[in-house]
């Protein structure tokens, strides 16, 4: 459920430097959100009680904590998407981030419109309280009540398992999904150590629903980090 004042997303913004919390507040202050800061990790939490954001954009070099500490702090009460933003561009970082609970991760340096369309994804997530019981991207159509799949209007045969990763993906529609999450929850946690395993039903996945399975427009790859589907 959106906490909106006046019909407005509100963003809370969570950065220690004056010049990032400038800029970001001068691309979004376009009467399109309600815009809190806070400066440190003990002031995002108490914003993040108080403000009730419908999204956080987290920075992961704080002053007095790590980011990814006060993203478990907030994932203790609240599934508030977070985007983070950071300087950080290795791969373990992305992981520790997303696997503590961040929806998505973008590298400073890193455009506006680029971040506001990913804003507009987590928007439209958090505004569904259920998932719809039929997922439509472009010409793919996930019926999750009846468990079919369709491309171009034509049914596509899939494994159950094939099915059951599809769906997770389709269940968490643009937010990165890390290996480790996708192997524990499709296969279980002695499967976290065998990425091949998932690599291998991508793989066929993308055969099956993409119509180019080199250049894929739904399942894309998150380079050392995991996979997301796109929403189109």
């Amino acid at each position: 459920m959106t906490n909106q004042k006046n019909g407005l997303p509100r963003i809370l913004i969570v950065d220690d430097e004056p010049a990032i919390q400038r800029f970001l507040q001068t691309a979004l202050d376009t009467g399109e959100f309600s815009l809190h800061k806070a400066d440190d990790g003990h002031s995002a939490l108490a914003a993040a009680v108080a403000t009730r954001p419908d999204i956080i954009l987290l920075d992961l070099g704080l002053p007095d904590m790590d980011g990814v500490q006060v993203i478990r702090r907030v994932r203790e009460w609240s599934q508030v998407p977070i985007i983070v933003l950071s300087v950080r561009e290795r791969e373990d970082d992305k992981v520790k981030a997303l696997d503590a609970g961040a929806d998505d991760y973008v590298t400073k340096p890193f455009g506006i419109p680029e971040l506001l369309a990913r804003m507009r994804v987590a928007l439209r997530r958090s505004l569904q309280e259920v998932v719809e019981p039929v997922f439509r991207s472009g010409d793919l159509e996930v019926d999750l009540h009846l468990r079919k799949v369709r491309v171009q209007e034509e049914d596509v045969q899939v494994t159950p398992t094939e099915y059951d990763l599809l769906r997770l993906l389709v269940t968490h529609a643009g937010r990165v999904l890390t290996h480790a999450h996708l192997l524990k929850q499709i296969w279980g946690v002695g499967y976290v150590e065998q990425p091949h395993v998932l690599r291998v039903n991508i793989s066929n996945l993308r055969h099956k629903i993409e119509k180019d399975p080199s250049r894929p427009r739904y399942i894309i790859t998150e380079p050392g980090v995991g996979y997301r589907l796109k929403v189109q």
